[in-house]
């Protein structure tokens, strides 16, 4: 395994404070995702920070999406939706019905919505499966472990645990940021409560040569579940997956599907540090006569691509899918995930 050091957050010069860094959102350039600042995780130098705690038991606890991953592929779906309105969150949850095995609720910097607990408890009054993201910008460990005490409650079917982005220049500047944990110790917390726990890597941020072994410390630390950020080419995913099961990794992985069907939808996926997309596909989805159906189908094959991987557990139907709103995206979505299914 890659030589390893431990890293103290507090010298660092993190803006997240991280321990266990770096996040997804490197740069190319190996520049922190809030400004040019270079991250002090992804330097010439830079090496893998071990999880030197007590590793997570091993198991995993009941959970529908874990359960069917053993059985075959699975799909994770992103739950896109308006803030603050639990009749839009039931309409979503209802449209992907039958369509994925699960809907991952995602944490936004710059649009903040119910908190985790009641977005689950919504989710499954509408009869759906929730992961709910848990940041760690905005709230303290406290506030972390009375969330994962009401998602247990709130019947939860696992919990996916990040860092968070840095609230973006200019945005709510009269509200702190906490990072009291980052998402390696958040995971392990989670785990000790008792959930089933997804982690995520972004295979091509860099440094790219220590996302692997990252991501099993990740699994060391409690992580039952690696979910994906986008890459380039299902080949990208193979040579991840690959490279980090050579390093001890034996949870599922579940790769990241792009879904676009217009320009504000694919633009949205091409915007974010560390996340990459096709970018020939994307003109040839954009370029054809009918862009939905081209986006559609792209779509699925590139799910049924990433399938084939050895090591690839799943899909997650990724991204705002249309801009001409929520159901519309909901609804590409479903039409996407049933013919996933259909097929597997």
């Amino acid at each position: 395994m890659t030589a390893t050091r431990p890293v103290l957050a507090e010298v660092t010069g993190c803006p997240k404070a991280m321990t266990y860094g770096p996040c997804g959102g490197v740069r190319d350039d190996a520049s922190c995702e809030l400004d040019a600042r270079p991250c002090p995780f992804a330097g010439p130098d830079a090496q893998v920070v071990r999880w030197e705690q007590e590793p997570r038991s091993p198991g995993a606890p009941e959970s529908a999406l874990l359960a069917a991953a053993q059985r075959g592929p699975v799909v994770l779906t992103d739950l896109t939706i308006a803030a603050y309105d639990p009749d839009g969150v039931a309409a979503v949850t209802e449209t992907l019905a039958g369509s994925c095995d699960a809907v991952l609720v995602g944490e936004h910097q710059n649009r903040p919505d119910f908190p985790p607990t009641l977005m689950a408890a919504l989710i499954a009054q509408a009869g759906g499966v929730a992961w709910v993201t848990l940041a760690c910008r905005d709230r303290n460990r406290l506030v972390l472990e009375q969330e994962l005490a009401g998602l247990a409650v709130a019947g939860v079917d696992g919990v996916l645990c990040v860092t968070g982005d840095v609230r973006a220049q200019g945005v709510r500047s009269d509200v702190t940021q906490v990072f009291d944990l980052d998402g390696t110790q958040l995971a392990a917390l989670a785990c000790r409560a008792g959930h089933a726990v997804a982690v995520p890597e972004a295979p091509e941020a860099a440094p790219r040569h220590l996302r692997p072994a990252r991501l099993v410390e990740k699994q060391r630390a409690g992580a039952h579940l690696a979910v994906l950020n986008h890459v380039g080419s299902p080949e990208g995913v193979a040579s991840f997956v690959a490279a980090a099961r050579g390093l001890g990794l034996t949870i599922p992985v579940i790769a990241a599907v792009a879904v676009y069907t217009d320009e504000r939808s694919a633009r949205v996926l091409q915007n974010f540090p560390g996340l990459h997309v096709d970018p020939a596909q994307v003109e040839r989805v954009l370029g054809a006569a009918d862009v939905r159906a081209a986006g559609i189908e792209a779509a699925v094959g590139e799910a049924r691509a990433l399938l084939a991987i050895e090591g690839v557990a799943g899909v997650n139907l990724s991204g705002l899918a249309s801009g001409a709103g929520v159901l519309a995206g909901a609804q590409i979505k479903a039409e996407i995930g049933h013919r996933i299914r259909e097929g597997r």
